[in-house]
């Protein structure tokens, strides 16, 4: 298995699962993925720790935007042109 493209996968659909907090810096999402995956997502900065009660993890600046560029080019329709 290629390890970085299931992180990438995982990441973009952690995006689809994202809700916001009060506070809009925050943006949330459910952490039901693979704790391995999970657990190299936040060694690369891109969500918080994973470990503990919450059940969602809060995405890094870089992890959301990352997280929405991926899920744009693995799940969304081509432009119709």
């Amino acid at each position: 298995m290629d390890d970085e493209k299931i992180d990438e996968a995982v990441l973009a659909l952690l995006y689809l699962g994202r809700h916001s907090t009060n506070r809009e810096e925050h943006v949330r999402t459910w952490k039901t993925f693979d704790w391995t995956v999970m657990e190299r997502l936040y060694a690369k900065g891109f969500i918080s720790d994973p470990v503990g009660k919450a059940k969602s993890v809060v995405f890094s600046n870089e992890g959301l935007e990352q997280a929405k560029k991926l899920f744009e080019e693995l799940f969304e329709h081509p432009k119709a042109s």
